[in-house]
């Protein structure tokens, strides 16, 4: 391997180090952990993931979401707040996460991470983003409130606004400003690490912790230190692990395939689920909280050029150099500077234009997208989970289970059958002959609406022969196919002979199974919807 080979990496996992370690530290605060955890977890975690994960670029260590419903396990495992209880259930919740995600793996459940919809992800991804901004805003205002439910927080903020540090909010206003000037006029410099820098150098040279401006104070300078879970929590942050090993496999599926190109090896599920899973359980050992892959600094790796998992070698290595060198220095920065880089790239998380524009194109997903907003502000984010996927599955089972039956017509004076529809007037239907294209799965949950449509379309067109068109049957469940052989019974009572067209080959081996083309008789079953039409032809000749 050649230094030219391995430059593009290391400038890229140097480049991340700026973005990650800073945010680490920040996420760390927003769970309610000690900063050091931040660090903590973009080192293990991202080592284990080089080694294992199927993304050549994905940056793997503590997100927006994650630290947030953290935080929220965490505060419910250990109320007193105890920095000593509150490692020890991190480590816990962390290897519960780990070891769910590699359970997951054995089970090959990989596609769980589609159980969230995309507008479902949408609002519960803009009300973490509400919650986050709500939960930094004490920091970054310099003042004290008790935490209980999110609109209660906002009118305690609110009546806390006289207790303001200015000093504190001087700081917090400073590093939002610099990151959005640089952010709109340097775009690829490591903002996060330069506002940190500054702000580090004001509060020595201001001695902002004499002035009232809470710091972060010591921190070990040190590697982390073997952190063993306590078997006791377990059932405790159970319910938690389930939720967030589920974001963490969902955000790291979509920033995994969202920074892929062409050239890159396909992104595999259930290798991601090993990855992530061993991530999180080797983390757990070492003081992490945790993890999954991040999009912001995967960005920066793909933006700048790198082009392996070496990258994230070199940005676990800035860690460890970080965690050695730089600790006392990091312990000056005020509180209100890591509130201030929490917010600036959380409000990423709320983004109006997505709603907009998911109503533009479906009304009902945009409601869904509203619900999950609202469910994550009044229920919590662990909660929140459950209503997206709550609504995810309903979602999915109000559109199975409005399948639709299209009437199927002929253009006129063409050999071409589509559905009858306004936009074609024209088309015809062939005398006594009716065609019928039933779409998607059909089972149990919507057999009936599919055969009430049926019924409908043969008492308005009254035909002698019923042709169905099943190209657009997927499967047929044995409700369905109960339902199909008690209908051709009601047909063939009324002289309606019933034909078949278009069944795709496993639709055919189980109306094979139950002997049903043998009830049919001759000439009823047809490979498509045109070799019925010109058979009915024939015999009507």
């Amino acid at each position: 391997m050649t230094a030219g080979s391995i430059r593009p990496d290391i400038v890229a996992g140097l480049t991340a180090a700026a973005v990650v370690l800073p945010k680490g530290m920040a996420y760390a605060t927003v769970a309610g952990l000690p900063v050091s955890v931040g660090l903590y977890t973009a080192f293990v975690p991202m080592i284990v993931y080089a080694f294992l994960g199927t993304s050549r670029v994905l940056s793997v260590s503590s997100t927006t979401t994650l630290a947030i419903l953290t935080g929220t396990q965490l505060g419910i495992a250990v109320p007193d707040g105890d920095p000593a209880k509150l490692i020890v259930a991190a480590a816990t919740l962390t290897a519960l996460t780990g070891v769910i995600l590699l359970a997951a793996s054995v089970l090959r459940l990989g596609f769980v991470a589609n159980f969230i919809s995309a507008p479902v992800l949408t609002g519960f991804k803009a009300g973490i983003g509400l919650v986050i901004v709500l939960d930094q805003l004490p920091k970054l205002l310099g003042i004290h409130i008790t935490k209980e439910g999110f609109f209660r927080d906002v009118l305690s903020v609110v009546q806390h606004l006289p207790e303001t540090s200015l000093l504190t909010l001087a700081f917090a206003v400073a590093t939002l400003a610099a990151l959005l000037l640089m952010e709109r006029f340097w775009a690829h410099a490591p903002a996060p690490l330069i506002a940190m820098g500054a702000a580090i150098g004001l509060s020595w040279i201001l001695g902002a912790s004499s002035l009232g401006v809470a710091t972060v104070g010591f921190i070990p300078q040190a590697l982390p230190s073997p952190t063993l879970p306590d078997l006791a929590l377990v059932q405790m942050l159970l319910p938690g692990a389930l939720g967030i090993a589920l974001m963490s496999f969902t955000e790291t599926i979509a920033a995994g395939k969202a920074f892929s190109v062409p050239s890159d090896p396909p992104i595999k599920p259930g290798r991601e689920l090993v990855a992530t899973g061993a991530a999180n359980l080797a983390g757990a050992f070492f003081g992490a909280m945790p993890a999954g892959g991040g999009t912001s600094q995967t960005a920066v790796v793909r933006a700048v050029g790198g082009q392996s998992q070496k990258a994230s070698l070199v940005t676990a290595a800035a860690s460890a150099a970080t965690m050695l060198a730089l600790a006392p220095l990091l312990g000056l920065l005020p509180q209100g500077v890591l509130a201030a880089i929490v917010i600036a790239y959380s409000v990423g998380l709320i983004k109006p234009t997505e709603f907009a524009s998911i109503l533009r194109i479906r009304r009902m997903e945009f409601w869904w997208a509203v619900v999950a907003f609202l469910g994550v502000l009044f229920f919590g984010t662990l909660q929140g989970i459950v209503v997206a996927i709550i609504l995810s599955l309903v979602g999915l089972a109000a559109q199975v289970a409005n399948s639709k039956v299209h009437v199927i017509g002929r253009k006129k004076g063409a050999p071409v059958l589509r559905p009858l529809s306004p936009e074609h007037p024209d088309d015809e239907t062939v005398e006594g002959l009716l065609i019928l294209r039933p779409e998607g799965r059909l089972f149990f949950l919507n057999a009936q609406q599919v055969a009430d449509q049926i019924q409908h379309a043969i008492a308005t067109h009254n035909p002698r022969v019923l042709v169905l068109d099943l190209s657009g049957v997927v499967d047929i469940e044995y409700s369905a196919l109960q339902m199909l052989v008690e209908g051709h019974q009601r047909l063939s009572e009324r002289g309606v002979k019933l034909w078949l067209a278009g069944l795709n080959p496993r639709v055919l081996d189980y109306l094979r199974a139950a002997k049903f083309p043998d009830r049919l008789g001759s000439n009823a079953m047809h490979h498509n919807a045109e070799a019925a039409v010109d058979a009915y032809e024939r015999d009507r000749c």
